[in-house]
């Protein structure tokens, strides 16, 4: 299926970034859902599976929300008001949600299914207003477990996806960015194209922009939300996802560079194949936090790393000049070898 999204100049112009737990709430409970879960996620499944056949209930009515296949509820990803909204701020939005948007979502996934709802969402679509608290407390309660004593990690991932797609925006434009997000997308310079997609995006109205969303669960897919008056919404999957739950210390970094910067300077430089905060940073290393921290300010004084901040996160960054310092090293180490 090839679906296409038409942008204007005013389109382009307005497109923006951001990082949404209630993206990552929706697309983790889609990844539990199906026959068997993505490989690339069975560690995190592992490790929450207790909590998950604890919470009974809750979880039952939130499968039944947010199926393997099929209609995503357009309410439960309302857009982003700013760049991190936090789950708080995102629950506001879902627990106001007119009657009338939930039951519409609800029909459509009952029309799926042959007319009828799931037993545990009829009460749903019979009183939305007196349910949906009920909802809101579901999804906090799926947030302790599944989400939140990894969403350190998470939000390091998506966090340094936004800052290396704003540098590539800023350096070669908002349409190179476009085009690489995936490999079922694709800018032709008046429009975004999404092939072999489960569902048909429509542009019904011009001039509210895009919203593009990093997601770690998404994986392999992209998704979308066209709601209008809202802007559409396309939940991509960040860079670096297949290394999110990898376990251990990275290799540490060739000799030569070490001798030179330190064995733990070069390492955190290694490390930097993507944005991270400091508090990932020392996590993987196994450094402390001020010992990362130090490391990082000598670093950034010697122009091989810089930081930006995004959200409440510093992210760090290699520079151009620690990108061909690490090359030039890999290479004399490939010479020696050969």
């Amino acid at each position: 299926m090839r679906s296409e999204l038409t942008f204007s100049t005013d389109d382009l112009a307005r497109t923006r970034f951001a990082v949404s737990p209630m993206w990552e709430v929706v697309t983790s409970l889609r990844a539990l859902a199906g026959p068997t879960v993505p490989a690339l996620h069975r560690p995190w499944a592992d490790r929450i599976r207790p909590s998950a056949t604890a919470a009974g209930p809750a979880l039952r009515r939130l499968s039944a929300l947010v199926p393997a296949a099929g209609h995503l509820p357009d309410f439960l990803t309302p857009v982003p008001a700013t760049a991190a909204p936090s789950l708080a701020d995102e629950l506001a939005v879902i627990a106001a949600t007119p009657s009338d948007q939930v039951r519409a979502d609800l029909e459509i996934m009952a029309a799926e299914r042959g007319g009828r709802l799931p037993a545990v969402l009829e009460p749903l679509h019979h009183d939305p207003v007196g349910r949906l608290p009920l909802l809101t407390a579901d999804i906090e309660a799926y947030w302790e477990f599944a989400l939140e004593p990894h969403w350190a990690r998470i939000r390091a991932l998506l966090d340094a996806d936004v800052l290396h797609r704003a540098r590539r925006a800023a350096g070669h434009g908002t349409a190179r960015v476009l085009d690489e997000l995936h490999e079922t997308v694709r800018w032709d310079g008046t429009a975004l194209r999404l092939d072999q997609r489960h569902c048909a995006v429509e542009r019904l109205d011009a001039g509210a922009g895009l919203v593009l969303v990093p997601s770690a669960f998404a994986w392999p897919r992209v998704l979308t939300r066209t709601l209008p008056p809202d802007p559409p919404q396309l939940a991509y999957p960040a860079r670096g996802v297949a290394t999110l739950w990898e376990a251990g210390p990275a290799a540490d970094p060739a000799e030569a560079l070490a001798a030179v910067l330190g064995r733990s300077r070069a390492r955190l430089l290694a490390e930097l194949d993507a944005p991270a905060s400091t508090t990932e940073l020392a996590r993987r290393t196994g450094l402390s936090a001020a010992g990362t921290s130090q490391h990082l300010t000598a670093l950034r004084a010697a122009g091989l790393t810089s930081a930006q901040r995004a959200g409440h996160a510093v992210l760090h960054a290699r520079t151009a000049v620690a990108d061909a310092l690490l090359a030039a090293d890999a290479a004399a180490a490939a010479s020696r070898v050969g």
